[in-house]
């Protein structure tokens, strides 16, 4: 058997060649989903996408007998760098792709049904070659599957009621005539709320442009909620449409006729399925009743408008770390079960 070379890429042959690797080698799973490739490339280039500026990356290629049999990226942030516990490169912290916010971890539950939109899924066999690489588990992370159709349990739902008696409390969605501001609401209590949490990375002010420019399109306003107390914007929720549904006949390609068909469902998206990538409550409210009544009444507002306007069946909420018990409690609140789990690994350099 040939020897197996790996090397890194160098000009746009070997760009490409890296791109379509992952078509290649994932054509016969059912439950991935081609990303747009065009979406691909951007999360890629410098100059695209703005994680790149402090950031540098480098892309591999393996080939045994010439051909490509594997790929992989090594990068590491240097914004990064300076939070603690990480203070110099001692170890790796694996998949990553490429910033914590994108595509972390490494799916090892979860192999029988396909993702949702801006999550991740490999072969069950990566599980077993990572770990026998000697890396160990670093965190885990959690997606939650949520039936919405016939509301939540009774509990919920009088901690909600009692929330709208509540004229401190003003639940409203996000505004898209609008955007840039709430957008900025968000991204401020988003860094706030998850500026303690393992792996949190700030967002650049370049990034939080970028973010919401990539965001923009999949927003609804009724499925997307700031909560404000006495005013004060203090939390947030955000739900997208599966759009994944959409993609998966598309291969990766928006030509010459799919850019059409994703126009047209953008306008009025219906969707069984909806995805709460991220939430936040600012840190000063943090362990509070208020904090989880916030919470429940926001999922119960998108809830409403996701079932009544957008043919939702189910939500799924996550990622959330394993040991994150204020959301873990959440989850377990309102009806959830664990339907994935995702794997970040390290191993010291």
């Amino acid at each position: 058997m040939a020897d197996i070379s790996v090397e890194p890429v160098a000009g746009k042959r070997d760009f490409d060649a890296f791109v379509d690797f992952a078509y290649v080698i994932n054509a016969g799973d059912p439950n991935w989903v081609p990303p747009l490739r065009a979406e691909v490339v951007e999360l890629l280039k410098p100059g695209k996408n703005p994680f790149h500026e402090h950031a540098r990356v480098q892309l591999f290629l393996a080939r045994r007998g010439g051909k490509i049999v594997g790929r992989i990226s090594a990068h590491y942030d240097e914004l990064a760098l300076v939070q603690p516990p990480e203070q110099g490169m001692t170890r790796v912290l694996a998949p990553i792709s490429l910033s914590i916010w994108e595509e972390p971890g490494l799916l090892v539950k979860g192999h029988d049904h396909p993702p949702m939109v801006m999550m991740g899924h490999n072969s069950a066999a990566y599980e077993a070659w990572v770990e026998s690489a000697g890396y160990a588990v670093a965190k885990r992370l959690l997606t939650y599957d949520l039936p919405v159709e016939d509301g939540f349990p009774p509990l919920i739902n009088r901690i909600v009621a009692s929330g709208e008696k509540n004229g401190r409390i003003r639940i409203r969605p996000v505004d898209k005539r609008h955007f840039d501001r709430d957008a900025a609401i968000i991204l401020g209590i988003l860094n706030d709320a998850w500026s303690q949490n393992w792996g949190f990375v700030p967002f650049t002010e370049t990034e939080k442009a970028y973010g919401a420019r990539k965001l923009a399109p999949l927003i609804i306003e009724g499925t997307n909620m700031i909560a404000e107390v006495e005013g004060e914007p203090v939390a947030f929720m955000l739900s997208l449409p599966d759009v994944n549904t959409l993609l998966t006949p598309m291969k990766g390609r928006l030509f010459p006729f799919n850019w059409i068909r994703l126009l047209l469902w953008l306008r009025n998206p219906q969707s069984e399925g909806f995805r709460v990538p991220l939430m936040g409550v600012v840190r000063k409210l943090q362990s509070s009743r208020l904090a989880s009544q916030l919470a429940f009444m926001m999922i119960e507002y998108i809830r409403r408008c996701g079932v009544g306007d957008h043919g939702a069946k189910r939500a799924e909420v996550g990622w959330i770390l394993e040991d994150n018990q204020g959301m873990v409690a959440i989850a377990d609140a309102i009806g959830s079960t664990v339907n994935r789990e995702y794997r970040i690994y390290a191993k010291e350099l």
